[in-house]
């Protein structure tokens, strides 16, 4: 594989109860106007789920982050390791928000994600041609859906083997659901954030042609960003990269292999075609069982007709959202190559929208057309309910997906 196994040395919670579905077979309910509910802890927030309601809280200044980590502000069970660090970019609001995403964004931009086709597809083929040599049958996560965007984020961020070889152990830590123990976490984290200090403190002295470099360069060039704020920025570049694409296309695998077997000659033969179903999967497959990103109300506002009271919890439901029938079909499933109706809410919207948006759409086009195209016999050899799952994190993915071919 690109850059070597994977370790995980922090085993993943394991959640008692009932088998877990698959994420695609997650039940919404129906699209309604804003009404409260209540969070885990107790605490009471504002439930947005209707599409045009879910993209004004997202895209609205009045609904922010930053108010969520005041120290007045009512608790977010859930919200810990990085995802919970003041620092990330995604917790900031207003000029403080801007100035770290001017810093990134032309890196991202569909132009310059674009040039990087050639190399991302080579690498595509190099995991192919790896997979091929594994005895049958084979991990599908281990020999594939793991190491393609391991391997991409690492030529993106420039990291050496040892680094990649921790991105399992520190994503653990960084997107935790909160069921790390205290200790543990701390240890992690620091970990995790000393090694961001040195990758950006390694690219000031020598810089390349990696994201890191160019994100100390602008920086420097911005001026004004404290360095805590630049270091959460790149390991939340480092773990994001690889476990949000790592997460949708396995799940993505599990639905296509276990559900939808007459897709996969299409997928594999037309690579536009791959495009268009990518953008479905990635707006109707959630990358985890949290059904609302938070926002905080700073005044009293109306959404879809109810006022939602100044220093409110907002939960913006992106997945009912992106089932509204009021904008989407009915069976949003039954035409994978249809596009969309409108624009998806899987990505966010607004100052917020997700700056690698187009590289996860790239990488995960590239990846189910090669792969499909590579192994037209590819096929499940266990149920979709047998699926043990990787938990204790944001996201869900399979730990194993058993194939043959």
């Amino acid at each position: 594989m690109p850059g070597g196994p994977v370790s995980c040395p922090a085993e993943a919670h394991v959640r008692p109860g009932p088998p877990l579905p698959p994420l695609h077979r997650l039940d919404f309910e129906p699209p309604g106007p804003p009404r409260p509910v209540d969070l885990p802890d107790g605490n009471r927030a504002w439930l947005v789920s209707r599409y045009d309601d879910v993209r004004m809280v997202l895209t609205d200044s009045r609904f922010g982050r930053a108010g969520l980590h005041a120290p007045d502000s009512p608790s977010l069970s859930g919200e810990s390791g990085l995802v919970s660090s003041l620092d990330l970019i995604f917790n900031q609001d207003g000029e403080d928000h801007l100035r770290l995403r001017r810093t990134m964004r032309r890196a991202f931009t569909p132009r310059a994600v674009a040039r990087w086709r050639p190399w991302i597809a080579k690498i595509v083929e190099q995991c192919l041609d790896e997979l091929a040599d594994c005895a049958r049958p084979a991990d599908l996560v281990a020999g594939f859906t793991l190491p393609l965007p391991v391997a991409v984020i690492s030529r993106l961020m420039g990291l050496d083997n040892e680094a990649q070889e921790r991105l399992r152990h520190w994503s653990q830590y960084a997107f935790s659901d909160g069921s790390h123990p205290e200790e543990e976490m701390a240890s992690a984290l620091a970990e995790f954030a000393a090694f961001g200090a040195e990758l950006l403190a390694g690219r000031r002295r020598a810089p390349g042609d990696d994201l890191p470099s160019v994100l100390v360069r602008t920086a420097d060039e911005e001026g004004g960003i404290p360095e805590g704020q630049l270091v959460d920025f790149v390991c939340g570049l480092v773990v994001g990269g690889h476990d949000s694409t790592m997460t949708m296309l396995s799940n993505s695998l599990l639905y296509l292999l276990g559900e939808r077997p007459e897709v996969w000659p299409r997928l594999g033969a037309d690579e536009e075609a791959a495009g268009v179903l990518a953008d479905r999967l990635l707006h109707l497959i959630p990358l985890g069982d949290d059904r609302g990103t938070a926002r905080y109300a700073s005044t009293d506002t109306e959404v879809g007709g109810v006022t939602i009271p100044a220093g409110s919890v907002v939960l913006a439901d992106c997945g009912a959202a992106n089932r509204d029938p009021e904008v989407f079909p009915p069976r949003p499933l039954d035409d994978l190559f249809a596009p969309l109706a409108a624009p998806t809410l899987a990505f966010g919207a607004g100052a917020h929208y997700c700056l690698g948006a187009w590289v996860a759409r790239l990488e995960l086009q590239l990846a189910l057309h090669r792969l499909a195209a590579r192994f037209p016999g590819l096929r499940m050899v266990q149920p979709a309910e047998e699926v043990e799952w990787h938990l204790g994190t944001t996201s869900r993915s399979p730990r194993r997906i058993t194939v043959t071919w």
